[in-house]
């Protein structure tokens, strides 16, 4: 487990960490708690959140809610599964020489590409190199046995997964873990397209846990987000 320098918090669109105590951070904490009491029968050990396409806000919402969840004092994990456009090791300020796909390909051990950050308790596996079959990646035997390793050593794993109208590879990883969460955007997410997606998350087995909606404009606030069951 690979340890980083100390930086200034730039981190991109990691507010739960630049403005704590904003509408929006709170409206995080808020998240958690609604997919806490969500899984109180079963708990959610893995979770994958996605969108219906690019730029709704999917790996923003995910960096966040990592962020508040080990502020609460679990031990995340957070991973990049969008091995097609991977964005967190940028909102991280992390390398991302190694990472998922270096692991799922046994080039390195799970534990040597795990990444500590500057927040307690989270930690991040890069995507690695983009590879010419993540799909097929994501459906192997290593994917399985990556995610029961990463559950003997963590009490939650994130999953920024790619959007599910563009590629299989949500359908996928919402086959593998707990839940799934999907994430909105006002005014941009055709509905037609978002009811399309949480049919083909249904079909994949993947328990869906809620909604996040992003982008709405407030009279007294710039966004809010809102978590939804279905």
């Amino acid at each position: 487990m690979k340890k980083r320098k100390k930086t200034t918090n730039k981190n991109r669109g990691l507010i739960t960490i630049l403005n704590p105590k904003s509408p929006i951070s709170e409206q995080y904490r808020t998240v958690r708690t609604n997919i806490q009491f969500s899984a109180v029968d079963d708990s959610v050990h893995t979770l994958i959140v996605t969108s219906t396409g690019p730029g709704e806000g999917k790996s923003t919402t995910v960096a966040n809610l990592a962020v508040v969840m080990a502020q609460q004092g679990k031990k995340v994990l957070l991973i990049d599964s969008d091995m097609r456009k991977p964005t967190v090791h940028y909102t991280f300020q992390l390398p991302n020489t190694i990472g998922l796909t270096n692991v799922l390909t046994k080039q390195i051990s799970f534990v040597d590409a795990i990444r500590e950050t500057e927040i307690l308790d989270l930690f991040v596996l890069t995507s690695g190199p983009i590879p010419p079959n993540p799909a097929e990646l994501l459906a192997s035997k290593s994917m399985a046995d990556l995610i029961e390793m990463a559950k003997e050593q963590f009490d939650l794993i994130l999953f920024d997964a790619p959007p599910i109208l563009a590629v299989t590879d949500a359908q996928i990883l919402a086959n593998l873990c707990d839940a799934s969460l999907f994430v909105l955007s006002s005014g941009k997410t055709d509905r037609e397209e978002a009811m399309k997606a949480v049919e083909m998350l249904k079909a994949a087995k993947g328990k869906l846990l809620g909604t996040v909606l992003n982008g709405r404009k407030e009279v007294k606030s710039s966004y809010y987000y809102y978590y939804g069951h279905n």
